[in-house]
């Protein structure tokens, strides 16, 4: 693989996450969006098993269908998740995640539960800023 400047990268070398063409930042930019994450969530609740596309709609509040459809041919584009349909009338689609996608839940929930402990603080420093803000 070569790294921006079009130096070979060395297996085990990382790139630079400063730099926009990094492959791990692109990878990083896909992987951390509210729906990835949140797709992620509910497809590794049912794990192993596979959830409709209608259900992940469903059990996904304020998702648009076209932003749904995006977000899961990226997961399975990446290999974290495996689409199967059913030939049936309307066609009935189905996603899992597989194992590279259920490894990603571990940082996934550590991200949300270091969220939800720091909310408080975090809604405090931003009303403390919108106070002392000029207006």
């Amino acid at each position: 693989m070569s790294l921006p400047g079009g130096r070979d990268q060395r297996p085990g070398e990382r790139g630079d996450l400063l730099d926009p063409l990094c492959p791990t930042r692109q990878l990083l930019d896909r992987i951390g969006t509210k729906w990835t994450s949140m797709a992620v969530k509910v497809l590794a609740g049912a794990a192993p098993g596979e959830v409709r596309f209608a259900e992940l709609r469903r059990r996904i509040p304020g998702i648009s269908q076209k932003m749904l459809s995006t977000t899961l041919q990226s997961l399975v584009s990446d290999g974290l998740a495996a689409r199967r349909v059913e030939p049936t009338v309307p066609p009935a689609v189905h996603y899992r995640l597989t194992e590279l996608g259920l490894s990603l839940e571990t940082p996934l929930s550590a991200l949300r539960a270091w969220a939800e402990s720091h909310m408080p603080e975090i809604d405090r420093n931003n009303r403390l800023a919108d106070e002392s803000s000029p207006r």
